[in-house]
């Protein structure tokens, strides 16, 4: 299960993370983020050790969601030394998500 991203934990798992880090942007009520949350999850375990992935609510957490201007869900970021340096929006396959997690490695 991907970790749970907070406002109380976003600076210390995200923006200090010496890992990249993928965090997706998502909500109970969104069907496409069903779709992408078991990826999600998947990618945690695969990535284990090498990079950091995590869920945002964005019911709970509209503080985060606002900061990076999240308007449509799901929309995964990618973080690297605490910037952000890629975005994915919508629904993608695992692999296209690995492959930029990869990118970042």
């Amino acid at each position: 299960m991907a970790l749970e991203i907070t406002s109380a934990n976003f600076e210390e798992t995200v923006l200090k993370s010496d890992k990249p880090v993928l965090v997706d942007f998502w909500a109970e009520w969104c069907g496409p983020c069903r779709m992408v949350g078991p990826i999600v999850d998947e990618l945690h375990n695969d990535y284990d050790g090498k990079a950091v992935v995590g869920k945002v609510n964005v019911d709970d957490q509209q503080e985060i969601a606002a900061q990076y201007g999240i308007r449509n869900i799901p929309t995964i970021l990618f973080f690297k030394n605490g910037e952000m340096v890629d975005k994915n929006v919508g629904v993608a396959p695992k692999a296209d998500l690995a492959k930029k997690i990869d990118a970042l490695i």
